[in-house]
């Protein structure tokens, strides 16, 4: 269910219903999130505020990883995610965030692009 940012119901300290002065504006309502996935590369275009477009990836199935080491960067493929601290369940179905650990060719990496909002997956390299 999308899920708006401003809540323009609630309810009164006494307990009272608060009826809404307005409706929602374009801007208030969110959108669905975007949880790119470990698979074929697939990404959409969204439209947004401003006329502005946005690409977001449904599925990736490359990243690229910097060496910090060397300072290189590789296009590899992502075989599957280790970790993923923002959510358990996450871990569990291959959803690639910020943050999360994932298992290149090149060896383990770290998410430090936002796949849903920039449309690409840059990692960095975890020295082990």
């Amino acid at each position: 269910m999308r899920k708006s940012i401003e809540n323009l119901t609630g309810r009164k300290y006494t307990g009272g219903k608060i009826t809404p002065c307005r409706s929602r504006k374009k801007y208030e309502i969110d959108r669905y999130p975007n949880e790119a996935l470990v698979g074929k590369n697939i990404s959409i275009s969204r439209r947004t505020r401003g006329g502005n477009y946005k690409n977001a990836l449904k599925s990736s199935q490359f990243a690229n990883v910097t060496d910090p080491d060397t300072r290189t960067t590789q296009k590899t493929i992502i075989s599957h995610v280790i970790r993923n601290p923002a959510n358990r369940d996450y871990e569990r179905r291959g959803v690639v965030n910020k943050g999360a650990i994932i298992q290149t060719e090149l060896g383990v990496a770290r998410v430090t692009s936002r796949p849903g909002q920039h449309g690409c997956v840059n990692a960095i390299q975890i020295s082990q």
